[in-house]
């Protein structure tokens, strides 16, 4: 298990109950974080808090991201609590639907891009002025291997992944002499509950999706964790606007 120097970091994880956010949000109170997570559910994120409990704070909150009120609302009370923030990890996300592209219609594509881009947008509107203030932050966004691969089936998905990509570069850069740090992970396959559902809506396209891989296995949510806690850190201080790949050998840029 990594060190990581987070002690009295306040870390906000979205998508924090279950697969790599919960995985990252273990790994930040282990090194000393205080962490808030950010979910839909409030059953399942009660369950992770719970799970999490004996490492240190936690807080819950329901708050969808893909909707700026709510965003703006759960940042004014997490903010007025904490004082400020330290870390956001944008975890939340999902695959709104599977279909060739003529049979899509603009409501998933308009949901996709709101669950999986805007949804960043969001929370980096609300959550970057305090960072700068305070001189320093660092921000972890999520893509996907389908963003680079173009993955055929999954244009929406694809095409809101593609542009978190951009939008890490170009806030990165923006924000490179502020102490403000903003880096994504691009995972491919992992053992997560997105994966399993992924797996329910198209059989056979899973094992397919691995058998790519060159490590020939689906990631594990902790091994996502580590690289997510040291984004993170102080340690990384030269990276910003940067996209690190978590493919098992899969991906060629």
């Amino acid at each position: 298990m990594g060190r990581y120097d987070l002690e009295g970091r306040r870390a906000l994880v979205t998508g924090g109950g279950s697969g790599i956010g919960l995985a990252t949000a273990r790994l930040y109170l282990e090194n000393g974080a205080r962490v808030a997570l950010w979910g839909r559910d409030m059953a399942k994120l009660a369950a992770a808090r719970d799970a999490l409990g004996p490492l240190g704070e936690v807080t819950i909150a329901s708050v969808d991201v893909s909707d700026p009120a709510q965003v703006s609302a759960g940042a004014e009370a997490l903010l007025g609590g904490w004082g400020g923030l330290d870390i956001l990890f944008n975890c939340a996300g999902h695959n709104v639907a599977f279909g060739p592209f003529t049979t899509l219609t603009p409501d998933v594509w308009r949901k996709a891009l709101a669950v999986n881009l805007d949804s960043v947008f969001h929370t980096c509107q609300a959550f970057l002025p305090s960072m700068i203030d305070a001189g320093w932050g660092r921000v972890i966004n999520t893509t996907s291997q389908a963003a680079k691969d173009g993955s055929p089936q999954m244009a929406p998905y694809v095409a809101a992944k593609t542009g978190v990509i951009g939008l890490t570069k170009s806030i990165g850069r923006e924000l490179a002499t502020t102490g403000v740090l903003v880096n994504a992970i691009c995972p491919t396959v992992f053992a997560t509950p997105l994966a399993d559902e992924a797996a329910a809506a198209t059989p056979g396209a899973m094992d397919a999706a691995v058998a790519m891989i060159p490590m020939k296995r689906k990631g594990q949510p902790e091994e996502a964790a580590e690289l997510v806690a040291w984004l993170s850190s102080p340690a990384c201080s030269y990276s910003t606007g940067h996209v690190y790949d978590l493919s098992g050998g899969r991906a060629v840029y």
